[in-house]
């Protein structure tokens, strides 16, 4: 069987973007995460009792979907996707591009929701949408034509297909909010969560870690029909959730759309179980232990729909909800897998031109690490206490906690590109006419 190592390393280095383009939209995603944890420290004493509306809250949901999860998915995909469909990017132009549109414009739309300035968080939103559009488009130029991992191309195909309804619903939810006429807000909203959370967001999460857990791992690719039928559960579930939204009896939508979801993801952490068993690499550091606790997080949030779908009276429901699929899942897999993503991608550039390539543990920072690992699970675990116990004091310790969790990765980031700039040892460059 041939191992997603192998698979990506044997074509990657004829299909390496210059380490500028996805780097910098790592970049903007630790930059944003800090400002997210201090969006919600602005907006603690609205968190435990937070229902929708503008202000802190929901800015820092958004600098968490938009500015973290999405712009690293953004920039993972760029270089990923084209190893495993086999497909050069479009344009390089296109990314550095998409870039400049859409950091701005997400800095804009969650200021706009912080400030409850509409006009401001309307003009955000629509460059978001260009920016997203323009992204659109080189994932639909490199899954045409695309060759290998059937499963990944088909997450990608979903996910774009899950991408247009999320803009859509979000531009309904932005229209309510500057007395535009437009679909209804509790539909648009269910659309946008399931399309944005689970769709979007969700699939690229469940494709992209057909290729990265097996990488990290050193175990065989997924099993391609296995891969296949998640998707398929996946996309017959989001139906139903579109349904459930939009038809009259949505009830009965929403557990079918649960139940499907279930399968999907039950499919999805059976091949990732067996990539963690059957490969060659075992001690897989504290990421991984995210990996699981972000893996577990999935499994709860579905818990948590179908007792929203049935109506439970626990008070704080929806918020515990979206904790479990922003914070818990999403989030903790993002940052779980973009450690090791950056020293993989720092050490593949920087085999350029050297002799012996350095390993990827050369570009990785263990302290900062272990000090954003414990900040992260302890500010999720006192957001959900703030929750429990409607202390806006617990909120505001959970995201000053998040916060100094998010600087320490940071600064692992920062001590990775100056590494990653410094030159190569002289006995690692190869010999040239002249020297010695």
């Amino acid at each position: 069987m041939k191992s997603a190592a192998g698979a990506f390393l044997g074509s990657a280095a004829s299909r390496l973007l210059p380490a500028t383009i996805p780097f910098r939209f790592f970049g903007a995603a630790l930059v944003f995460h800090v400002l997210a944890w201090l969006a919600l420290l602005a907006g603690a004493q609205q968190w435990p009792h937070f229902g929708g509306g503008l202000g802190w809250p929901l800015a820092a949901l958004h600098l968490f979907t938009l500015g973290v999860i999405v712009m690293t998915a953004i920039g993972a995909s760029l270089q990923l996707l084209p190893v495993a469909t086999r497909q050069p990017v479009l344009n390089e132009r296109l990314p550095r591009l998409i870039w400049w549109l859409y950091v701005p414009a997400v800095a804009a739309l969650t200021l706009g929701m912080g400030l409850a300035f509409a006009p401001l968080l309307a003009a955000g939103a629509l460059a978001i949408v260009c920016a997203l559009l323009l992204y659109a488009l080189l994932l639909v130029a490199n899954l045409r034509g695309a060759r290998g991992m059937p499963g990944v191309v088909a997450h990608g195909w979903a996910a774009l297909g899950c991408l247009a309804v999320a803009l859509a619903s979000a531009l309904a939810l932005v229209g309510n909010y500057v007395d535009l006429p437009s679909l209804g807000r509790p539909a648009a909203l269910a659309l946008h969560v399931a399309f944005a959370g689970y769709g979007f967001m969700g699939l690229l999460a469940l494709g992209l870690s057909a290729i990265l857990v097996p990488m990290f791992t050193l175990s065989p690719l997924p099993d391609a029909r296995r891969h296949l039928a998640s998707c398929a559960f996946a996309v017959v579930g989001l139906g139903c959730a579109a349904a459930a939204a939009l038809g009259n009896e949505p009830r009965a939508w929403q557990i079918a759309a649960i139940g499907a979801g279930t399968i999907a993801v039950a499919l999805h952490l059976t091949l990732m179980h067996a990539a963690l068993r059957d490969g060659m690499r075992h001690d897989l550091g504290r990421s991984f232990v995210l990996v699981k606790i972000a893996w577990v997080a999935l499994a709860a949030s579905l818990l948590a729909a179908l007792a929203l779908a049935l109506g439970t009276p626990l008070p704080g429901l929806a918020t515990l909800f979206g904790l479990l699929l922003v914070g818990a899942w999403l989030l903790t897999f993002t940052l779980a897998m973009l450690q090791r993503i950056l020293p993989f991608l720092a050490s593949m550039h920087a085999a350029r031109g050297r002799r012996r390539p350095p390993l990827p543990s050369t570009f990785s920072t263990a302290r900062p690490l272990a000090i954003h690992f414990a900040c992260h699970l302890a500010a999720l675990a006192g957001l959900a206490l703030a929750l429990a116990t409607g202390s806006s004091a617990l909120a505001a310790l959970a995201a000053a906690t998040g916060a100094g969790g998010a600087i320490a990765y940071l600064a692992f980031y920062m001590v990775l590109l100056r590494r990653l700039a410094a030159p190569a040892p002289a006995g690692s460059r190869p010999a040239v006419a002249g020297e010695g």
